[in-house]
């Protein structure tokens, strides 16, 4: 079906981000000419990968959720996803590993999760089928309004039945809601585990957040085949179907406003007159560096100074020659004995917890063709805080590395140091120098606050019309999913909630 003709006859985008690959491809769907500017040398912003020596890895997110909003993109655009992607859902969804040896394994099958709990917390099998259809519920009250809606204005918020309001946990914190369900430690940390999902702490996020797990387990967690990244190379196929120019390697410096309107975009090297900015970069530097000052009000700049980042990360990616095949599954988890110390950790003493919890993900046991004969890529990734004068990443990376790799040799990866033929790092350093993300944060603003939801920078700017804001640091939030909603929100595109999953 032909789609109406774009207003915006000619379109920066500022960065190739998630949200900025979807806002190009849905305005050249509507007859814009599109431009994609690029500080980096590729696609994809924080959605990335790194081969060497044969190992391949994803550095950015490792499971896709939702992936129905995938498809209404390439509808849209009048394609079929499944002639770019391949999708695969995993079994079990994660392994989690417990500091006394319990392990469980995780399943988007409910009846297969719970024999799985039959086995190490069967006095909360009942608590674990309640608080899934509680999350359920929580879903089902919250999304329209606070997911597939563009919240562009207050008086958005009265589509919330006013019941309602009371009833998705918003006085709360995920941490206490969570306790009151379930007696078993295992069940509590596992559940507390998703609020990180969107790098906020579970003992200072409102119980709202316990919508996640309702996404992961409810709803499914799939693998691309061959890698997370393939789904940014898709979209920038589609996108350069459609006629749309990428610019790699072109660091915009400046958002030009005149008379009150964006007329174009200057780079380190370059200008661009245009009638659309789109803007991908962290909403933080979109207002705060990239527009003069007297083009964002005073309360806007405040709210952005003074929101708090999500947490960042520590990422160490090992490829090694072994495998651990009665360990590793292609998600795992294994927790910290002190779940609240860590927290404390990240959030108030803003430095890398001393007892971390480590998430491993394996792709090799699903794509073999991610290392070299016989071996493993394991991208190593422990939550940490967001670039704060506590921590001195210069001295501690080394170190640090290390010291997951000991301890996971404890937990059972057996000569782990023995095995490893390729080591880097990546530092929330590094996440701010190559994505300019606010403090080296992951997911834009964290959700420690109840009002955290309504802070978010909405998708287009209050006073200059035609300068769009997307990407995870806006609204709706981080993850491929929400990042794929704020294009749709900025664009005008509605969404078909009842048509996101496959």
């Amino acid at each position: 079906m032909a789609q109406p003709k774009s207003i915006y006859g000619n379109t920066v985008v500022i960065g190739a981000g998630i949200g900025g690959l979807a806002a190009a491809c849905l305005l050249a769907a509507d007859g814009s000419q599109v431009t994609v500017l690029e500080k980096n040398a590729t696609v994809g912003g924080k959605m990335n990968q790194h081969i060497t020596k044969g190992y391949r890895f994803d550095t950015g997110p490792s499971l896709l959720t939702m992936p129905g909003v995938l498809t209404q993109l390439f509808s849209y655009c009048g394609k079929d996803v499944r002639d770019y992607l391949e999708f695969s859902a995993l079994s079990p969804v994660c392994r989690y590993h417990y500091p006394d040896g319990t392990v469980f394994n995780a399943y988007d099958d409910l009846e297969e999760t719970c024999r799985e709990i039959r086995q190490f917390a069967p006095e909360d099998e009942q608590a674990y089928r309640d608080f899934l259809n509680h999350t359920r519920a929580l879903y089902a009250r919250t999304a329209d309004v606070f997911l597939f809606h563009p919240l562009q204005k207050a008086g958005d918020l009265l589509q919330m039945p006013v019941m309602d309001v009371f009833k998705i946990d918003a006085l709360t914190t995920v941490s206490k809601k969570v306790d009151q369900y379930f007696s078993s430690v295992y069940l509590r940390q596992f559940f507390k585990r998703f609020a990180t999902y969107n790098g906020s702490s579970p003992f200072m996020a409102p119980g709202t957040i316990n919508v996640i797990p309702h996404v992961e387990m409810n709803m499914g967690g799939y693998y691309v085949r061959g890698g997370l990244y393939r789904v940014a190379e898709a979209m920038r196929d589609l996108a350069e179907s459609m006629g749309v120019v990428f610019h790699t390697g072109q660091e915009v410096k400046q958002i030009v406003v005149q008379d009150g309107r964006v007329t174009g975009v200057k780079t380190q090297n370059d200008a661009y007159d245009t009638d659309l900015v789109v803007s991908n970069a962290d909403a933080y530097e979109s207002y705060l560096t990239l527009l003069d000052r007297k083009h964002s009000s005073l309360m806007k700049r405040k709210i952005l100074e003074y929101s708090e980042p999500s947490c960042s990360g520590f990422v160490l990616l090992l490829g090694c020659n072994r495998t651990w095949e009665e360990k590793l599954v292609h998600h795992n988890i294994f927790f910290s004995s002190d779940y609240p110390a860590e927290f404390e950790d990240i959030f108030t003493h803003k430095r890398l917890p001393e007892n971390p919890t480590i998430y491993i993900a394996n792709t090799s046991v699903s794509d073999s063709s991610h290392v070299p004969g016989t071996g493993s890529n394991l991208f190593i990734l422990v939550n940490a805080p967001y670039l704060h004068s506590s921590q001195d990443w210069s001295a501690a990376t080394s170190a640090y590395a290390d010291k997951l790799i000991g301890m996971l040799e404890q937990r059972g990866l057996t000569d782990l140091q023995k095995s490893i033929e390729v080591k880097e790092v990546i530092t929330p350093m590094d996440f701010y120098q190559k994505y300019r993300s606010n403090k080296g944060s992951i997911y834009g603003t964290s959700s420690n606050s109840k009002m955290a939801a309504f802070l978010r920078p909405r998708n287009r700017h209050s006073d200059l019309e035609n300068l769009w804001l997307v990407g995870g640091s806006t609204h709706p939030g981080g993850g491929i999913p929400l990042a794929l909603l704020s294009a749709f929100h900025a664009c005008g595109v509605p969404v078909d909630s009842d048509k996101i999953q496959l």
